[in-house]
């Protein structure tokens, strides 16, 4: 993966050392001189990690990560002098997740970058494991628990609140045979006493689901014993 770089510094002597030396390790780099240049930048590239200046002109670098922390969460390292401990301070309690003192050696800047894109890729990477944890597919099948959404061949099909339960729990495992008692039991949160209403409910879901529902493809009855949905 290629990283995108954002630098945001009024010196434009310290803004071109930084992006020369970082496009030179194979960052893409992406140069802003206040805050207000910085958060234009963000709205129209994709960034992962942004290096900020805490004193510029119009906008400084606190007030830019205050605003860029309303809806981004890629990581922040601020660039500060000695003589800027309380912005300093101010700027890591309200988002930034590290700081480098000026004058400061490149390859220790290059080591807080490396670092800093390390913890960021492993928290994507754990958003879409968990996000895909929460997909299940089978075929042209797909149901989303996240949102709540239910699609066969890209087209979205509209399920009642239980239908979706039902459905939920078949295709979390598929192959498994569950018996209407223990459907009821898991979906209503209480003991069965008569499972007609699962014979109706899976009617309404073969209905919503299956082209031919008197051949169907993913939603099975073993007769006498219970419901599944088919492995693909």
């Amino acid at each position: 993966m290629t990283y995108h770089v954002l630098i945001v510094e009024d010196d434009k002597e310290i803004l071109e050392g930084v992006s020369i030396y970082l496009k030179n390790q194979g960052y893409v780099v992406f140069k802003a001189s206040n805050g207000y240049e910085g958060l234009a930048c963000i709205a129209k590239e994709e960034i992962h990690l942004a290096i900020v200046d805490i004193m510029m002109p119009e906008m400084d670098g606190v007030t830019m990560t205050m605003k860029l922390r309303e809806s981004y969460d890629f990581p922040v390292i601020f660039l500060t002098a000695k003589s800027e401990e309380i912005d300093k301070v101010t700027g890591l309690n309200i988002g930034a997740d590290d700081y480098i003192t000026k004058p400061f050696a490149p390859m220790e800047l290059l080591a807080r970058v490396n670092s800093q894109l390390r913890r960021y890729s492993k928290y994507l990477s754990f958003l879409t494991a968990k996000n895909e944890e929460n997909i299940h597919t089978i075929g042209g099948l797909e149901l989303n628990e996240d949102s709540v959404q239910v699609s066969l061949d890209g087209n979205p099909v509209k399920l009642t609140p239980l239908e979706f339960k039902i459905l939920a729990l078949l295709i979390k495992s598929p192959g498994r045979v569950y018996p209407a008692e223990e459907i009821y039991e898991r979906v209503w949160n209480e003991r069965a006493v008569s499972t007609e209403t699962i014979m109706v409910h899976i009617r309404n879901i073969r209905e919503k689901i299956e082209i031919n529902p008197k051949n169907p493809k993913y939603l099975k009855v073993l007769w006498g014993v219970g419901y599944k949905i088919e492995k693909q």
